[in-house]
């Protein structure tokens, strides 16, 4: 436990810049129109799809007894993995709609 207080205290600025971030991107989506929100979600896709390669270079690269590395590098390709899918599945489902019947 001491060790990830020490960490935190180390990379203060790092969580201050972490929380700005988390106001500022809720700030941002909150004044984009119902509209656009779809669109904005295949957009991510990509994104995620860079994020997943970056956490598995962190795997890969995490030294032996780094755990922390290990466990975030994990959660971030599962998170990552599961943000695309819903992306594409979110995004199929709106073609749908443009799709003419029969």
């Amino acid at each position: 436990m001491n060790q990830i207080l020490n960490w935190i205290a180390a990379h203060q600025e790092m969580a201050y810049i972490v929380i700005l971030m988390i106001f500022v991107g809720i700030e941002i989506i909150g004044k984009v129109p119902s509209v656009l929100h779809t669109p904005l979600m295949s957009g991510a896709n990509a994104i995620h799809g860079v994020v997943i390669i970056g956490a598995i270079i962190v795997m890969g690269q995490a030294e032996e007894g780094n755990t922390i590395a290990l466990v975030l590098g994990f959660l971030a390709v599962i998170l990552g993995t599961l943000n695309v899918v819903g992306g594409f599945v979110v995004t199929d489902r709106m073609l749908e709609m443009f799709k003419k019947k029969k």
